[in-house]
């Protein structure tokens, strides 16, 4: 094999359309635009543009408020932490926000780490977290361990 003997696989490459360049390209004249009128010009973005009548989107009333400053959780789930003390990446005597991120179940704590009751809970875990919902906080302690909520760190 020689450097003017290497090629593409077949069909791995596919010529670009040259439009407006001749009748005989299958693009000549109008370039698959057709015929006159705002799209067949350049530089058009109608996007929700009813022809000037109040778009949809104007006419529906606004509702609703997106609190700026709200708290960003990072989420978990019992049964994804229980998965991780059976493959003996966390230790069930102490689980907290620092040894859920060196384990790798969860990629950042954002504003604090949030424990939800989604899957079964079977070790006896001590667990410390930013928030924990009612059935997690339940599931931990049904299975003998004890899930603490302390405050963010601000």
């Amino acid at each position: 094999m020689k450097l003017n003997e290497l090629r593409d696989n077949a069909g791995a490459t596919k010529k670009r359309m040259r439009v407006a360049r001749g009748p005989g390209s299958g693009k000549g004249k109008t370039a698959g635009r057709g015929i006159k009128g705002q799209k067949s010009r350049s530089g058009v973005a109608i996007n929700g543009y009813e022809g000037g009548q109040m778009p949809l989107y104007q006419r529906l009333p606004k509702r609703g408020f997106t609190t700026p400053n709200a708290k960003k959780y990072a989420v978990v789930n019992l049964g994804l932490i229980q998965k991780f003390i059976d493959a003996g990446k966390l230790d069930a005597a102490n689980i907290n926000e620092d040894t859920l991120v060196a384990s790798g179940l969860i990629r950042r704590k954002l504003d604090g780490i949030r424990v939800l009751a989604k899957g079964e809970m079977t070790a006896k875990a001590t667990i410390s977290v930013t928030g924990a919902s009612k059935g997690a906080v339940e599931a931990v302690e049904k299975a003998g361990g004890k899930l603490t909520v302390i405050a963010a760190a601000e």
